[in-house]
């Protein structure tokens, strides 16, 4: 078994968002902690360091939180969000310890009419910048570029849920330094995360046991993603309760990492709290870098997972 890396929710924006920030979420993600517990304190320091941040330049109203604990100050671009959370880092002193991640959620930018993806979607249409409407290719090269100048090693629904082309180029360019998740993508759903797998549209896949309905079926989804060397990033929903079980599905299955919110909000923090026990208890070794080996952590490869030795016993 292996305790996950912890994807701290930190700025929203999208639908989550009362900002005209277009991408719904932005995470810390605190690869160079030496376990889970040391993982928390790094998160929670550099979100805090976050919130004096965004209350010097933004002011006081823009310090509160969101549904799932992350802040939404008056920003507008996705690089603002990444310049912000890369001085929270630097200030923080976990400059190269921790990254970072997001989940733009791109569907809710897809203008279905123009077949464009338009940034400014949130902007009444007179203050709308042409420059912010994007084809296909080139949100993929847009996402190239800031990847190559901030350190993002997550991208998750970069490209609309129908976008299987789309998502399959960013992969091809980006995928052996960042991990694609497909959410809105796949569902959770084993037959469309086949049809992702022969399209070769990402390399990892969310997931939400609520989404497909069923434990088994979130299972099969996740086997196979296993079986063909993805990554499985286990996640929360935007409404939650204080259930604590994705602590605990998270580290049955190897996924090594998952996001479950901001260090902030009882029904968010429970789930890291049972992080806590378990890392207490077990005595389980961190993923740190290597978050993306989902269910290949121990020495007997994809065939070592834990879903598999359990349907072979």
């Amino acid at each position: 078994m292996v305790m996950p890396v912890p994807c701290f929710n930190c700025i929203n924006g999208g639908v989550h968002g009362g900002n005209y920030l277009p991408f719904q979420e932005f995470f810390l993600i605190p690869i160079g902690a030496p376990n889970f517990k040391e993982a928390m304190r790094y998160g929670s320091e550099t979100y805090h360091t976050m919130k004096g941040i965004i209350k010097e330049k933004y002011g006081l109203d823009s310090t509160a939180v969101g549904d799932e604990g992350g802040f939404a100050p008056k920003i507008e671009s996705p690089e603002d969000a990444l310049k912000l959370l890369v001085e929270a880092i630097d200030k923080a002193g976990y400059n190269g310890k921790i990254v970072i991640g997001s989940d733009p959620a791109a569907s809710e930018t897809f203008d279905k009419k123009l077949g464009k993806y338009n940034l400014d979607f949130k902007k009444p249409a007179a203050e709308q910048d042409p420059k912010n409407l994007k084809t296909g290719p080139q949100l993929v090269d847009w996402w190239v570029d800031l990847a190559k100048r901030y350190p993002v090693y997550l991208l998750e629904d970069p490209c609309d849920e129908n976008d299987f082309d789309s998502h399959a180029a960013l992969t091809a360019k980006l995928g052996d330094k960042v991990e694609i998740v497909g959410d809105d993508l796949y569902c959770t759903n084993p037959k469309i995360v086949q049809k992702g797998i022969d399209k070769k549209a990402t390399n990892a896949m969310l997931l939400k046991v609520n989404q497909i309905g069923s434990i088994s079926e979130a299972i099969a989804a996740y086997q196979l993603c296993v079986d063909n060397n993805w990554g499985v990033f286990c996640s929360h929903r935007s409404g939650e309760t204080e259930d604590s079980f994705l602590a605990d599905l998270t580290v049955a299955l190897g996924t090594g990492h998952l996001k479950t919110g901001a260090p902030c909000r009882s029904e968010r923090n429970c789930k890291y709290n049972q992080l806590l026990r378990i890392e207490e208890e077990l005595k389980c070794a961190y993923a740190g870098k290597d978050f993306r080996k989902s269910g290949r952590f121990g020495p007997s490869g994809s065939n070592g997972s834990p879903a598999k030795k359990a349907r072979t016993a």
